[in-house]
C-alpha cells in the first residue's frame, strides 16, 4: 500500500515522515493526561502543550490535517481531563473540538471535516464591550457514544448540561445539534431532528415516527 502511494506521490513519504514525527513529539515532550499506541497525528494538527494535561487520547487515533484542539482553563473542577478521545476514533481535516467543561468521544467515532463541537458558548450580555472580552458561558458537557458518525461540516453545541449523541447514530452534513438523543438515530437539519431510527426488530433503519421528530423539548 505505501509503495503504490509513492508510486502514485512521491511526496506521501514525506507527509508519512511529518506525521511520525509529529506523533512522536507529542508522545515524548507532551503532557498529555493520557497517550495510547498506534495514534497517527497529522504535522499540521494544533494541539496547545499547556491544554494536553487536560487531554486524553486512546489506542489506534488518526487526527487529520489541521484539526484544532483546546481544553479551556476554567469550567467544572470535578472532570478530568476535559478532553477524551476513545480508542479507533478518526477525526477528519479542519474539525475544532474546543472543552471547557467535558467532551468525550467514545469508541470507534467517526468524526468528518470541518465539524464544530464545544461545550460552551461566547459570552454576549453586554452590549457596550466587545465579546471577545466577555470570556465564555459556564457550558455543559458533550458525549458522543461509540460507534456514532458525524458528517461533514455537522455543529454539535452544548451550552448548558449534558448533551449525548447515542451509540450507533449519524449525524448528517451541516446539521446543528443542540439536544440529546437516543441510540440509533440519524438526525439531520438546522436545527437537527431525528428522520431515522433503528428497529432491531425489522433489521432495519426506518423512518422516524412523527413524537421522535421533536426529540427531547
Amino acid at each position: 500500500m505505501i509503495k503504490s502511494n509513492v508510486a502514485e506521490d512521491p511526496f506521501y513519504l514525506i507527509t508519512r515522515i511529518a506525521r511520525r514525527s509529529k506523533t512522536n513529539w507529542l508522545r515524548w515532550t507532551y503532557p498529555f493526561h493520557s497517550f495510547g499506541k498506534g495514534i497517527g497525528i497529522e504535522f499540521s494538527a494544533d494541539i496547545p502543550r499547556s491544554m494536553s494535561p487536560e487531554m486524553s487520547i486512546g489506542d489506534n487515533v488518526y487526527i487529520a490535517e489541521h484539526v484544532w484542539m483546546t481544553a479551556i482553563p476554567g469550567g467544572r473542577t470535578d472532570i478530568h481531563p476535559k478532553l477524551v478521545i476513545g480508542n479507533r476514533c478518526s477525526i477528519g481535516k479542519r474539525t475544532s473540538l474546543s472543552a471547557h467543561n467535558c467532551i468525550v468521544l467514545e469508541d470507534d467515532v467517526l468524526i468528518g471535516p470541518s465539524v464544530v463541537m464545544m461545550d460552551y458558548n461566547h459570552e454576549f450580555t453586554d452590549p457596550k464591550r466587545p465579546i471577545k472580552d466577555q470570556g465564555v458561558t459556564e457550558g455543559g458537557r458533550i458525549i458522543i457514544e461509540r460507534n456514532s458518525w458525524i458528517a461533514q461540516g455537522a455543529a454539535i453545541l452544548c451550552g448548558r448540561g449534558e448533551l449525548v449523541i447515542g451509540r450507533n447514530s449519524v449525524v448528517g452534513a451541516n446539521a446543528v445539534v443542540t439536544r440529546s438523543c437516543p441510540p440509533c438515530s440519524v438526525l439531520v437539519g438546522n436545527p437537527a431532528r431525528i428522520v431515522r431510527s433503528y428497529d432491531p426488530e425489522a433489521r432495519a433503519w426506518v423512518r422516524a415516527m412523527e413524537k421522535e421528530l421533536t426529540y427531547n423539548q
